[in-house]
């Protein structure tokens, strides 16, 4: 088994998946450090969730590696980035390190490149993220996701889908395209529902 140092950026309810981007905004010192880092090696950044908002909180087990494709450096020492995903990576063990920025030993995932869904799964798969964008208000532009293939279309919206922290994960460690559609189908389900008292649900 190979494994691979990564220093990894810890934000809660922040996912990338493999072939999608995510842009950043990095503005907190030890970040920018990372980033300085990263630019200066590799241009690879580990996204992972942490399983709470606490410093130096435990890490989820599963996150995604992405290469900077764009950045923009402010003269204050901020940037603004966008990632390329490139892989999940598994965590090994966090090692001990003298940079501001956490970093783990990780094994990379490979992913099954010809992954698709069946027309019964993609069919009702957008039949229930349509229920799903009107019970909460989403203008969605449906003529351009029907032309998107199954892993953009699944991935793109377990990416930037309004679930909680651990949904979220559980849809990143989702061990096939199919399994996370069908995972994604119960939580829009889910949290569809709202709540009428306070207007949220959660799985948390």
């Amino acid at each position: 088994m190979s494994t691979e140092r990564l220093s990894i950026f810890p934000l809660p309810g922040a996912l990338l998946f493999p072939g999608l981007q995510l842009p950043l905004h990095i503005f907190e010192p030890r970040y920018r450090a990372m980033v300085s880092d990263a630019l200066a090696r590799d241009q690879r950044i580990a996204m992972i969730q942490p399983q709470a908002a606490a410093e130096g909180a435990p890490l989820f087990r599963i996150g995604c590696v992405g290469k900077i494709v764009d950045v923009e450096a402010g003269e204050d020492g901020r940037y603004n980035l966008v990632l390329q995903g490139i892989a999940r990576f598994r965590v090994l063990r966090e090692l001990d390190v003298t940079t501001p920025f956490r970093q783990v030993e990780a094994e990379l995932m490979p992913e099954d490149e010809t992954a698709a869904l069946s027309a019964i799964e993609r069919a009702g798969f957008e039949r229930e993220a349509r229920t799903f964008a009107t019970s909460q208000g989403y203008a969605v532009d449906w003529e351009s996701v029907g032309k998107l293939d199954d892993a953009a279309l699944i991935n793109g919206v377990a990416q930037i889908a309004p679930f909680d922290i651990a949904a979220k994960q559980a849809l990143l460690e989702a061990t096939t395209l199919a399994a996370r559609c069908d995972l994604l189908v119960q939580l829009m389900q889910f949290f569809g529902r709202r709540d009428r008292d306070d207007g949220r649900v959660t799985l948390q």
